[in-house]
């Protein structure tokens, strides 16, 4: 979008050199990222692609913090988090990072408004503020007059919307969402890609990672990988 790209910080909110992490499972050494470069600016929606092996997931993992690289360098924020110890990582997931996963993870025996307030518990919020924050990304998703519902009493599409609600309570710099359809259907499936839209739109940066071509379509940006390293990149606005 032309007001994107005009409103869009010239300093990479992602900044990743020469990134590298290998992987032994018995007598064989998998290279899963060989020397990735990548920046990801502020407000863009990127989509990672690639076949089952090509190092999408690897390079998911290390933009959540959820793993360390063997080399290479990875600025979040302007933060060198590829270095941190797992503390300083957690705190940075739990401030900069909203997960949204294929499999929902939500409490089964809480409500929708508890699973939704845990990063701030977690964070230290007093209950009244979180609570606060907690109904607003309910509302946010189109959910806050299921608040009080519990997991079992939800559709697949209400489930995931309120594990995207939870992944944008902390007002992350990323939203990262791994496979986010994979397990509803297609018309529900849609319905959810319409609200990543609807997010993006309204500032929101979001990193997909997804082998289906019709979600990755959803984005401004495509970054395919193959073996390790990224074969194509498209849709890359000029900074």
């Amino acid at each position: 979008m032309e007001n994107e790209a005009l409103q869009r910080d010239p300093t990479p909110l992602i900044n990743i050199r020469g990134l590298t992490r290998s992987y032994t499972m018995g007598d064989t050494t998998i290279n899963a990222l060989c020397g990735v470069d990548v920046d990801i600016y502020k407000n863009e929606y990127v989509a990672i692609m690639g076949p089952s092996g090509s190092g999408k997931s690897t390079l998911m993992n290390m933009i959540g913090c959820l793993d360390s690289p063997d080399g290479g360098s990875y600025e979040l924020n302007g933060t060198v988090v590829s270095s941190l110890s797992d503390r300083r990582l957690a705190h940075i997931r739990n401030r900069d990072i909203g997960f949204v996963f294929q499999t929902f993870n939500l409490l089964a025996r809480a409500t929708a408004l508890h699973n939704v307030e845990l990063p701030l518990i977690y964070a230290g919020m007093p209950q009244k503020e979180r609570l606060i924050k907690a109904r607003e990304a309910l509302e946010k998703v189109g959910l806050g007059d299921r608040a009080l519902h519990k997991p079992g009493e939800m559709s697949g599409g209400q489930r995931q919307r309120v594990a995207i609600a939870r992944a944008l309570v902390t007002e992350p710099s990323i939203l990262l969402a791994d496979e986010p359809t994979g397990n509803l259907d297609s018309k529900t499936g849609k319905e959810i890609m319409a609200l990543f839209d609807e997010l993006h739109s309204k500032g929101q940066t979001i990193i997909l990672v997804t082998h289906e071509a019709d979600i990755a379509a959803h984005a401004s940006r495509q970054i395919v990988m193959l073996d390790g390293g990224i074969e194509s990149d498209t849709g890359m606005a000029l900074h």
